[in-house]
């Protein structure tokens, strides 16, 4: 399945909780996060009382360190809080005495971007293991993945930065979201390995095209502002597709869909200057929502040709309102409805 987007409440630095207002808000389908941003804000008893929520609330309920602007975390503030199950450590540029995440037997979800992280074996931590959602960011340390192999209970896994050992990521077999951030050019044929995977995001960084990666059952792909991506040729070998977004991707200047993907439903193409040609449409005849912003892209062209029975949502923009009124005008006249959120 896709992961699920839930709604958050932040709760900044706050010297009291209101119990009632935090479950009101969980049982509303929101997460919530209480978060501090100086050990000011937590020298008094309060992560004591936030421990106690997290002995009884589930892992929708979370803490967050961040900030700490020209300190480093100290990371014995984590014993403070044995029983969390969801803990953000990011925006911190240094954090020190990090081995305590070893104390944290109750952890489902830990999402880490520490600007400085010293240990670049972190994943080498056993209470880590039964982790099911990871976010983790090394800009500075080249980060070692090798124990990945360890993580048999991950689902979704935020990756990026510097890295080594990238393959072990393959060893993940539970894994059903991976997002790849400012990676640049390192193998993705661990991606053959993954089964179950259903949603793919690579996100910043540099390769030229996806050939490794061979036929799946991904169900999303997202590809933004990956420097140098210019060929999108494989693209049929994601035969379970139903949402494709390409975004900012200036190299790219054809998009050919040459053999039948029956599940696509929506595809968005947004900024991508160089795109002149889109071909194969009628080889997607579930196809519903279309947008397409900001290429160059002859709308005239596009419009004549064969498009799938199922479309019926379509967005063709070019930053040019007047030409936008036109063709919007155009596409309504064509039947089509215009692109909108609440869809």
């Amino acid at each position: 399945m896709r992961k699920k987007w839930k709604s958050r409440v932040l709760i900044d630095n706050p010297v009291v909780l209101n119990r009632d207002q935090i479950e009101q808000d969980l049982n509303n389908g929101n997460q919530v996060i209480i978060q501090f941003s100086h050990p000011d804000f937590y020298g008094s008893s309060i992560l004591e009382e936030v421990d106690e929520l997290c002995t009884r609330l589930d892992e929708n309920f979370g803490v967050r360190f961040y900030g700490h602007y020209s300190l480093s975390f100290d990371g014995h503030t984590l014993l403070r809080i044995p029983h969390v199950k969801t803990l953000h450590l990011n925006s911190l540029t240094q954090a020190h005495h990090i081995e305590a995440l070893a104390t944290l037997k109750n952890l489902h979800s830990l999402h880490l971007g520490i600007y400085e992280l010293e240990n670049s074996n972190i994943l080498g931590i056993d209470s880590l293991y039964s982790l099911r959602d990871l976010t983790i960011f090394s800009e500075k340390k080249v980060l070692n993945l090798q124990n990945f192999k360890e993580f048999s209970h991950l689902q979704h896994l935020h990756v990026g930065g510097k890295v080594k050992n990238m393959d072990a990521i393959g060893d993940l077999e539970d894994l059903n979201y991976l997002s790849l951030h400012s990676i640049s050019k390192l193998p993705l044929t661990f991606i053959n390995r993954l089964k179950r995977l259903k949603h793919l995001r690579i996100l910043l960084g540099g390769r030229e095209h996806l050939q490794e990666i061979e036929e799946n059952e991904i169900d999303h792909l997202e590809i933004c502002r990956v420097r140098g991506f210019h060929d999108l040729t494989n693209i049929t070998s994601f035969r379970a597709l139903t949402s494709l977004v390409i975004e900012d991707q200036i190299q790219l200047n054809e998009i050919g869909i040459d053999r039948e993907m029956k599940t696509l439903e929506e595809l968005t193409i947004s900024n991508c200057k160089g795109l002149t040609r889109l071909t194969g449409l009628e080889q997607l005849p579930s196809l519903r929502k279309l947008r397409i912003y900001k290429t160059a892209i002859d709308y005239d062209s596009f419009i004549h040709q064969v498009l799938p029975s199922s479309l019926s949502i379509v967005e063709f923009a070019t930053a040019n309102s007047k030409v936008d009124q036109e063709i919007q005008n155009s596409l309504l006249q064509l039947g089509f409805q215009k692109w909108s959120s609440s869809y």
